[in-house]
């Protein structure tokens, strides 16, 4: 009987071990998943952390460039459900002329047009970023 508690002792004394490492691993998951995901700010105070976030929110200027390739090319680069192509000046010209000039061309961007949602999903784009990157497109 001893010798079955002695063979049983070293793989306990194992798991136990390992049930210690692993639960000290389970808490500090637990503690990295409770941990806050933001801060309330009060004006006039440090708060720590938001000079990255006001960086990374807004403070690069868009080209249209920019624009055209993250929010305009899937669809105006293909000419996808009747989409003017970039670089089709005649295309954008007739739009152009049945929609009151580029002024009409960016009321529709702004708007949105068939398929093309609200300013084609660049929310944040001002209506200058879009009338940029109407040009640039259109050739106009």
């Amino acid at each position: 009987m001893n010798q079955i508690k002695k063979m049983l002792a070293v793989p306990a004394a194992v798991f136990a071990l390992w049930a210690m490492s692993a639960t000290a691993a389970t808490n500090d998951d637990i503690a990295k998943r409770l941990e806050p995901v933001g801060q309330v700010c009060v004006q006039g105070q440090e708060c720590k952390g938001m000079e990255v976030a006001t960086a990374a929110a807004g403070g690069a200027a868009k080209t249209p460039d920019d624009i055209i390739a993250k929010h305009c090319n899937a669809c105006h680069g293909t000419g996808l459900l009747g989409a003017p192509k970039i670089g089709d000046t005649a295309a954008w010209k007739e739009r152009a002329d049945h929609q009151g000039g580029l002024d009409g061309i960016l009321a529709k961007a702004i708007t949105g047009i068939n398929a093309m949602p609200p300013k084609g999903t660049c929310a944040d784009c001002s209506d200058d970023d879009l009338m940029g990157a109407i040009k640039k497109m259109s050739g106009l």
